[in-house]
């Protein structure tokens, strides 16, 4: 269907959505600094370079088959190829089966806008993995893995959420800005890839402190930042839905980062900036899918519960025996999961206009269910495809998917870059 670029376009929401675009690939080079922060300084690059290669790898995959097996055709499990190589993409408008609200009123940027837009969410769902495997993957191997997890993970679990087509958008499963297409996607991918790789050499006896904090705290402001594009810029315009997103986005934030260090503060006896960073981001992990459907307190109360549920998960490694370098798990898997449900009790279509009542606000336990389905459909998908791929990898690649001891006793910036971050050298 042709778009009518003379009635519908709005410039405003264009030029807004266009800024949020480069908000969210702004976020990569965020999170790249917040996980590289944590690694030993001996790992810095490879964990930069994991992150940043993502910008390149799957923008490229995206134009050619990604955009158009998220978004194309009208199939409930998979897109077509009818935007193969970007080809029309820039004439079509998503179809609206489900009246104004299934796409936050009408559609008024133009359609590569959305395109560009929905591919600085592709770029980082899979670099949050990147945490959970830090200090032991080969770059080969990740270049491999990126690339059909991009293909064969991210672009149908978009399909099934985002996508009007979808099943779960159809069933009426809520999802703002990714909760579980992001968040819980690369949570329980990352689960299974530590699963598949192994514990880092000397976990979890010896110590492995962050190398530089400051540099973390660096890529949480950046991260935070950026986040008012991943969140208000889902309103695809700008208006009183992205105004909302944006508020209840920051105040998600705020709350968790007070909800953890409490918690820190009642454990540990003390409240360290490696738990402020990281209570931050599980707000804003949690705020996700929820950022656009709700309204008052809501996003404080779901930040203060992703914070102390948050902070309680990231021990399960240790109970468990799975080694999640820098808590993907703890963080974006659980946050992503408690944001989903909570959505389900907080809900209220009155805040923005959109979306469904939840538990709290009358509308019954209808809106509840649909998220669990949503959830668990996700953690089943791409768990087990996540393991196939790198089981598979593993068995075809020469030398399979991680550094050998050597290579991870040398650190990977000199193994699989020869380089260094830092240089202690006379000049």
């Amino acid at each position: 269907m042709a778009f009518d670029f003379e009635n519908a376009l709005n410039t405003g929401d264009t030029a807004w959505v266009l800024v949020s675009a480069a908000l969210v690939l702004f976020m990569t080079p965020g999170l790249a600094f917040f996980y590289g922060g944590m690694v030993r300084a001996k790992n810095v690059l490879g964990m930069l370079m994991q992150n940043f290669f993502s910008m390149g790898l799957v923008s490229v995959l995206w134009a050619v088959v990604g955009y158009s097996l998220a978004f194309g055709g009208d199939g409930p499990l998979i897109g077509n190829f009818d935007f193969f190589g970007l080809k029309d993409a820039a004439l079509w408008y998503p179809p609206d089966p489900a009246g104004a609200d299934a796409w936050f009123g009408a559609f008024t940027i133009p359609p590569m806008v959305f395109v560009a837009y929905q591919l600085m969410f592709a770029i980082i769902t899979p670099a949050l993995i990147t945490g959970a495997i830090a200090d032991r993957m080969r770059f080969s191997a990740w270049v491999w893995f990126l690339g059909l997890w991009a293909i064969l993970v991210y672009s149908p679990i978009a399909h099934w959420v985002f996508s009007p087509a979808g099943w779960l958008f159809e069933r009426g499963a809520l999802d703002f800005a990714g909760g579980t297409v992001v968040h819980i996607n690369a949570g329980v991918a990352a689960l299974a890839a530590v699963i598949v790789l192994g514990k880092r050499r000397g976990w979890p006896t010896k110590p492995m402190p962050p190398h530089s904090l400051p540099l973390t705290l660096l890529g949480t402001g950046i991260l935070w930042f950026g986040w008012f594009g991943f969140n208000a810029g889902s309103a695809l315009g700008a208006n009183r839905i992205s105004a909302q997103a944006l508020m209840n986005t920051h105040l998600a934030a705020a709350a968790a980062m007070i909800g953890w260090l409490i918690a820190e503060k009642l454990k540990g006896g003390h409240a360290t900036t490696l738990g402020g960073a990281s209570g931050a981001v599980a707000g804003l992990v949690a705020i996700t899918p929820c950022a656009g459907f709700v309204g008052g307190l809501a996003g404080i109360a779901i930040g203060l519960i992703a914070g102390v549920v948050c902070f309680l998960a990231i021990s399960l490694k240790n109970r468990f025996g799975y080694d999640d370098s820098l808590d993907v798990v703890g963080v974006h898997l659980v946050g992503g999961v408690v944001g989903s449900l909570l959505l389900g009790f907080f809900a209220d279509a009155s805040a923005t206009g959109l979306g469904a009542d939840g538990v709290f606000f009358g509308g019954g336990s209808d809106l509840l269910v649909d998220q669990l389905v949503a959830v668990g459909a996700t953690l089943v998908f791409s768990g087990v495809v996540t393991f196939i791929i790198l089981k598979v990898l593993d068995l075809a690649l020469p030398g399979g998917i991680r550094a050998s001891d050597e290579d991870e006793e040398q650190g990977l910036d000199l193994s699989q870059h020869s380089e260094v971050a830092y240089s202690y050298a006379e000049r």
